[in-house]
Parts: structure tokens; C-alpha cells; sequence
């Protein structure tokens, strides 16, 4: 029996597999991609994105890394930080990922796999892969860049501590402009403030 053609399978769909997949790889982005949907989601519902924009940029975010699927495990899970050579293997993932999306081939293939492609760019057109700036980068990329950030800096990795909430954000702030869109920065921190997802700092 032959498998349906993939315009009858609908993206949310292969949602979970992929997910699975990827905690498979790396448990560690499938948890942090999970954190970002989240973000995502209250940023974008206190812009007043419509029902179909926010089911559109869920997907986004979580497969935004689903391209680390096809980075090396010396890459992957290495404990330190990256030379320049590791670091243009790791900026492979967006292209990576780009590239499942498009090869599914449902609808919203091309638009979440736009997402992936360039939520690395930088509001000041120094990121990756085509070097985009300010609105040039498309606004659902703009936000997972954001709460992409937040949440990486948040975690602890090998070669950083967990910060604290102030931290994570004068960090942000310090970046504004350069990586981050400044009016989704402004309206992320009175988002964030009111957030389950706040980083709850000890007292």
C-alpha cells in the first residue's frame, strides 16, 4: 500500500516524530527547543498574532535546531567552546535543518523551513547564513532568535554558569540593535516579567 502524498499529511503531524528524534540525538536541544516554543508563544500573543501565526511559529521553534541532527558528536557535545572550524560545522545546522523541513514537503514546509534558515541572523546583519538585517529577517525568525537567547543563556552549559534573571537580560539589552530587533526586545521584557518562564532567581 502506498503512503498518502505529503500535502495530505499535515505538518503538526510529523511534529512529534521529529521530536523524538531529536531527544534521541541530543536530549538537551529537544528540552531547550520545548522551552522556546513556549517563549515564542507568550511574545507572540502579546503582539497579537492571529491563531494561524501562532500555530505557524510553534513549529518554527521547534524545529528551529532539528538541523543538529546532522552536526558531528565531537561538534555536538563538546564541553568547551568551539574553534573556528567546529564553529562553521555548527553554523551548518541551519541549512540542515532547512533542508529536512523542505524535504517533507507538507504545507507550511516552506515557511517553517524559512524560519529555521534564518533564525541566526543578526538585527545588524552580521549573522548567518545570507548575512540579512533589521526587517529583512523575517519576523518569526526575529522572535526564536530572542527566546532562543534567553533560554541558552539561562542554561547551564559546560562552559558557563546559569545566570540570573537581571543578567540574562542586561545581556540582551546589551545586544540590542546589533543581534536583537529593539522593539522585540522591549516588548519581550514586559512579557518575561509576567512569565512562568522567568528565570526565578534565589533568594
Amino acid at each position: 500500500m502506498s503512503l498518502p502524498p505529503p500535502d495530505y499529511i499535515p505538518l503538526q503531524n510529523l511534529a512529534q516524530s521529529l521530536s523524538v528524534a531529536l531527544g534521541e540525538r541530543d536530549h538537551h536541544t529537544r528540552a531547550h527547543s520545548e522551552r522556546v516554543i513556549q517563549l515564542s508563544a507568550e511574545l507572540a500573543r502579546h503582539l497579537d498574532f492571529t491563531q494561524e501565526e501562532l500555530d505557524l511559529l510553534a513549529l518554527g521553534a521547534q524545529f528551529h535546531d532539528i538541523g543538529k541532527i546532522g552536526i558531528p558528536d565531537q561538534v555536538l557535545h563538546k564541553a568547551s567552546p568551539f574553534d573556528d572550524e567546529e564553529w562553521e560545522c555548527m553554523k551548518q545546522h541551519t541549512l540542515i535543518g532547512e533542508r529536512i523541513i523542505l524535504a517533507i514537503g507538507c504545507r507550511k514546509s516552506t515557511e517553517v523551513a524559512h524560519m529555521i534558515r534564518h533564525h541566526h541572523e543578526r538585527f545588524d546583519g552580521s549573522g548567518y547564513p545570507d548575512g540579512l538585517s533589521g526587517t529583512q529577517i523575517p519576523v518569526f525568525s526575529r522572535i526564536i532568535s530572542l527566546t532562543d537567547s534567553y533560554d541558552a543563556i539561562a542554561t547551564s552549559r559546560p562552559y558557563h554558569p546559569p545566570r540570573r534573571h537581571t543578567a540574562i537580560m542586561d545581556i540582551l539589552a546589551s545586544e540590542v540593535g546589533i543581534k536583537h530587533d529593539p522593539d522585540l526586545l522591549y516588548a519581550f521584557g514586559k512579557v518575561i516579567e509576567k512569565s512562568e518562564m522567568r528565570i526565578r532567581d534565589p533568594h
